[in-house]
């Protein structure tokens, strides 16, 4: 049976009359999409139709999952809100704490060994709060979530920006910071502008070496990593009802490389198959009493262009593989043009490591579709070229899977099976040699490549791929290697050719485990005493940020320049700086040590305007936050793009900075700043971002007028002192507004609260 099977039988049970309201209020057939939104308004049935990207709305989400290295700081904020249990049914997942290294048993033990800490508090924690806590080894969250709690025509947000996984079984599930998790396991709203919608027809049908990877692969390269801000993806057509649910989960979780606020394919058979292979028959039955609302409207379906902001066709079976890469995971290249492309770009083309896993391609259908090609290897007599690393989904995969023989299989071609666990996608992976920094190429399943992401090593060239052709060209150990046409020589001399992949969407002797992971919260929490020990380095009790003082800001100093492309990576780097996600102060001596100073190419080097010196980014902060003095952070497009880390957006708001002034924003980032009480603040004319200058100092004029709509100036006051009148615009709305009055949201939840 299902874990919450009768609040998923409550949504079901008001769905039909919310939806008909929004359909009549609307005045038109409706999206798949927006019956899940309509249907999720905070204040019940619908009453008003909402405009698409710009009005605000109040959703209550059905459930919260967090996972260990953002769930830290979610519930250390939880902890403050006053609450004696959570609103709605949430789960911790500890998956981002385990570094690849040896091998699954000795890196999870090792793990447990350096983070009992962190595990302690967030199961005391869970345990106080009636919070479902999935232990160390039992898997990466996404796919956790998708094996147990999400269902079709549900909502939910999670601590991780890949969250929209859960959209291939039908639900809206969305990537958010842990203050946004704070309001909904509060019992408040939560607020979201309305998305747009982008409709991707799908057409035909994958055969080959082509996999539903290859489908978000082709979307990233079209629409770029912000081509889907504040939009919907809906997947439709007889393509997308081809495709298993965990398929459809891999072009769902990586929609968030195209910045989109979520991913989402209807409720079909192959959703049934999936729930039913997964011990959830009375969801299955409960989705299909109510299979008409979980589907787009079939006007939609018969005219999309009359109903989406933006609608892509992409025909299944003219797709052949792609490989993203490197340093963006937009930048793509099918398998065919590999060769010319990589020798014109000086790529190194031979191939270090290849590696299979993450939230994003972890699932039973993965394994199995790349064991086949590795068991192609050993039978034809080839050795793999490359190093090759395996990360399961989840406990439940890595048990079916080593049952049915593919992890032997992956053995025997000299793979290391590391623990069911992020690793090296989230830069959890101790790889030898990569402390040279010397330029190599790698190539895996994930969803990111960003410089340093994997390794730490800026001169890692990672491309993205499906898990088989990871397989194929670990085996080959050649970048340009294409599979579809290209032979290799054997140990015996001779040339052969690897066939096709071939896989099991779901194991045929079911889905099998001794101990899933899974830790249920005592019945009455009360009793639990939640203990964070003061000298800590690793966790940390919060303080409430100083309210605004209602003044213009003024004398306040330019912190950093960023040029370029400025992820949440550079902004709060993951990889070693994980154990300090619960420690805010220890964690802010990361601040944008990765962001390149326009002024001189620089990483990590700053001028400090009190001393005339230059020096490490938090250092020069920490001087003028001591001094009394503001700090503003200027950047460049896209400001915030990856990952959902609201550490990004904490940690320059502890070391004493004010606003962050950009030429535009990724999403979460934005609402993350908004949360912690910080301005996040867009030019009205992007080439002002030309006139900032290393020396300014950075008056508000107007602040004390702060109010939606209306855009605010800033005065640049350069070093010879001339002045540049800078307007910037927002997205504030009134609410949002408060929050920055109060100092953060979490501020304004304690003060309501007190009352």
């Amino acid at each position: 049976m299902a874990f919450d099977i009768n609040m998923i039988k409550g949504v079901y049970a008001k769905m039909q009359e919310r939806v008909d309201a929004a359909r009549a209020i609307v005045g038109r057939p409706l999206t798949y999409s927006e019956k899940i939104l309509y249907a999720h308004l905070f204040n019940g049935k619908p009453t008003q139709a909402y405009t698409r990207g710009e009005s605000y709305v109040d959703f209550a989400p059905d459930r919260v999952a967090m996972q260990d290295a953002t769930a830290q700081m979610a519930l250390l904020q939880f902890m403050q809100a006053g609450k004696t249990k959570t609103a709605v049914p949430s789960t911790v997942h500890c998956d981002h704490l385990i570094q690849a290294k040896v091998g699954a048993k000795t890196d999870l033990q090792e793990a447990i060994n350096k983070s009992s800490e962190v595990f302690n508090f967030l199961e005391s924690v869970s345990n106080k709060y009636g919070i479902g806590f999935w232990k160390p080894g039992a898997g990466i969250i996404h796919q956790v979530v998708l094996e147990n709690y999400a269902f079709p025509g549900g909502m939910m947000i999670g601590t991780d920006s890949h969250t929209p996984n859960a959209g291939g079984l039908g639900m809206v599930a969305i990537g958010v910071g842990g203050a946004d998790a704070v309001d909904v396991m509060s019992g408040m709203a939560w607020e979201l502008k309305m998305p747009k919608l982008i409709g991707v027809k799908l057409t035909g049908k994958l055969s080959g070496w082509s996999s539903p990877k290859d489908v978000i692969l082709e979307v990233a390269g079209r629409l770029t990593v912000k081509g889907g801000t504040g939009a919907i993806v809906e997947y439709f057509g007889e393509g997308a009802e081809s495709l298993s649910a965990t398929g459809k989960g891999t072009i769902c979780n990586m929609g968030a490389e195209i910045g989109a606020t979520t991913s989402i394919f209807s409720y079909d058979d192959a959703s049934e198959r999936y729930l039913r292979a997964t011990d959830r028959n009375d969801v299955a039955d409960a989705a299909n009493a109510h299979k008409s609302y979980l589907r787009s409207d079939d006007e939609v379906y018969a005219n999309p262009e009359n109903f989406y902001d933006q609608l892509i066709e992409i025909n299944l079976s003219e797709l052949e593989p792609r490989m993203n890469g490197p340093f963006t995971p937009d930048l793509m290249t099918p398998v065919s043009k590999m060769k010319e492309t990589a020798a014109a770009n000086g790529w190194p083309l031979d191939v270090e490591w290849g590696l299979i896993g993450s939230c994003t391609n972890s699932s039973y259908e993965d394994l199995s579709r790349a064991a086949s090609i590795a068991q192609q290897a050993l039978d034809k007599g080839l050795e793999a070229k490359s190093s090759f690393g395996i990360n399961p989904g989840s406990e439940v995969v890595r048990y079916t899977a080593d049952r049915d023989g593919f992890l032997k299989t992956f053995e025997d071609l000299d793979a290391v099976v590391f623990t069911n666990a992020c690793g090296p996608c989230i830069g959890q992976w101790d790889r030898e040699g990569a402390d040279k920094e010397e330029k190599n190429t790698i190539v895996h399943s994930f969803n990111r490549n960003f410089k340093k992401r994997a390794d730490g090593n800026p001169n890692t060239y990672a491309f993205v791929t499906s898990p088989e052709m990871v397989a194929a060209i670990a085996i080959s150990g050649r970048l340009d290697f294409n599979p579809l046409t290209d032979k290799l020589i054997n140990k015996f001399g001779e040339e052969v050719m690897l066939d096709a992949p071939k896989g099991e969407e779901l194991p045929t002797k079911g889905y099998a485990y001794e101990d899933n992971g899974y830790q249920a919260p005592v019945e009455d929490g009360s009793g639990v005493e939640v203990i964070v020990n003061p000298n800590s380095e690793r966790l940390q009790l919060l303080e409430g940020f100083k309210p605004w003082n209602g003044e213009n800001i003024t004398g306040a100093k330019l912190l950093i320049k960023a040029f370029g492309k400025c992820t949440t990576d550079h902004i709060s780097m993951a990889g070693p700086w994980l154990r300090f996600r619960g420690h805010l102060d220890n964690i802010s001596n990361n601040t944008l040590i990765g962001a390149v100073n326009s002024f001189n190419q620089e990483t990590n080097s700053v001028k400090n305007q009190l001393t005339g010196e230059y020096g490490p980014v938090p250092e020069t902060a920490r001087a003028y936050k001591a001094a009394g003095v503001p700090s503003v952070i200027v950047g460049d497009e896209n400001y915030g793009e990856g990952s959902s880390r609201e550490h990004a957006a904490m940690q320059p708001r502890h070391l004493g900075a004010v606003a962050v002034l950009v030429r535009s924003f990724a999403r979460i980032h934005e609402t993350n700043l908004k949360k912690q009480g910080m301005l996040a603040l867009t030019f009205a004319d992007k080439s002002d971002y030309d006139k900032v200058q290393e020396d300014d100092t950075i008056n508000f004029i107007d602040l004390t007028e702060f109010a939606p709509g209306k855009p605010l100036t800033l005065e640049f006051v350069h070093a010879d002192g001339s002045k540049d009148l800078v307007v910037a615009n927002h997205t504030y709305n009134a609410q949002q507004i408060e929050w920055f009055k109060a100092g953060s949201a979490l501020n304004l939840i304690k003060a309501q609260q007190a009352k």
